[in-house]
């Protein structure tokens, strides 16, 4: 991470609690569905990977500067960072990009240009990891939007545990297609 975009210096952070999400269970709230429900709504994993990191970069205040830009385009050409993005009626409405190793998905950093955006996000790619094999669902921080969507926090110790695990077994986020909407309003109710 980077202090700010215009602070070219990088940093490894290591918290002592870690915050994950439970790949495929991330939580949707009534609403959620409702508006899932209604239609108009389709996720992607098409190669809108710069457009989702520059949307996330474009904050006033942002921890995404010009080097981890490149780093993440680097990555996703070696095949190591991916995007999802969500539409809403054929407009870019959010996403979340990522780094992908073995079997863990770290979730960098998500955008929503129009309410919901985000959520239907994390709820597409929840879903989509479980089908592809994936154990481990990294957002490094819990904040009060993720928990109220199922997240949680572990220990650095714990953590590892995980790490370790994910990493001795490839997963492929491209293994499966991505499911529908009625899928996957399907997939979430029937588990709820």
């Amino acid at each position: 991470m980077a202090e700010s975009a215009g602070d070219p210096r990088l940093y490894w952070f290591d918290p002592p609690q870690r915050g994950i999400l439970p790949v495929g269970g991330v939580h949707a709230s009534r609403s959620l569905l409702r508006n899932l429900r209604r239609g108009g709504w389709s996720a992607h994993l098409d190669g809108d990977f710069d457009t989702v990191v520059a949307a996330c970069a474009a904050r006033p205040e942002t921890w995404i500067n010009a080097p981890l830009r490149r780093l993440y385009r680097d990555l996703h050409d070696l095949g190591h960072a991916e995007a999802l993005t969500v539409r809403h009626d054929g407009s870019f409405a959010g996403g979340i990009f990522g780094v992908t190793l073995g079997q863990a998905f770290f979730g960098e950093s998500m955008v929503s240009l129009r309410s919901g955006g985000s959520r239907m996000a994390l709820i597409w790619l929840s879903s989509h990891l479980a089908r592809c094999g994936f154990t481990l669902f990294d957002t490094q921080f819990l904040t009060p939007h993720l928990a109220s969507m199922g997240g949680l926090e572990i220990s650095r110790g714990d953590y590892r545990r995980r790490l370790a695990a994910a990493l001795t077994a490839p997963a492929d986020i491209r293994a499966a297609p991505l499911p529908g909407a009625d899928q996957l309003w399907q997939e979430i109710t029937q588990t709820s």
